[in-house]
C-alpha cells in the first residue's frame, strides 16, 4: 500500500461527516417518457444539430432547456399583472383610503357558519 493511499485512508476514517455527501449515490432524475415532435426546415435542423454538437450535447439536451425556459417566460408574462402608471396610482390611492362600514357586514359576521366542522 502506497503512502498516498495510506494518508487518504487515515483522512477519510478520521473525518466526521454530517449529512449526506453529494454524488455518493445515484442522482435522482425525472423519467423522460414523453415526446414532442417538431416540423423544421432542413436549415433549421442543421443549425440546431450544429449548435448542439458545438456545445457537446445531444439535440435533446441542447433544445429542451431552451424550450422550457421560453415556456416559463410566456407563462410568467401571462400571469403578470400589468397596468399603466395612472391605473397603478389610482389603485394605490384606493388602498390608502380609510375603510368604510359596509351595510350588513357586521350582521353577516355574527351569523352561524353554513359550513360544518
Amino acid at each position: 500500500m502506497g503512502l498516498v493511499m495510506l494518508v487518504a485512508m487515515v483522512l477519510l476514517t478520521s473525518v466526521s461527516v454530517y449529512g449526506e455527501l453529494p454524488y455518493t449515490g445515484r442522482m435522482a432524475t425525472a423519467t423522460k417518457n414523453d415526446r414532442i415532435e417538431l416540423r423544421l426546415t432542413s436549415d433549421q435542423k442543421q443549425e440546431i444539430e450544429q449548435a448542439a454538437a458545438i456545445s457537446g450535447r445531444s439535440v435533446t439536451d441542447f433544445s429542451v432547456p431552451l424550450l422550457v425556459e421560453q415556456a416559463n417566460e410566456v407563462i410568467r408574462q401571462e400571469r403578470e399583472l400589468r397596468m399603466s402608471k395612472e391605473a397603478w396610482d389610482t389603485f394605490n390611492s384606493i388602498l390608502d383610503m380609510p375603510a368604510r362600514p359596509l351595510a350588513g357586514l357586521a350582521d353577516l359576521l355574527q351569523r352561524q357558519s353554513i359550513f360544518r366542522d
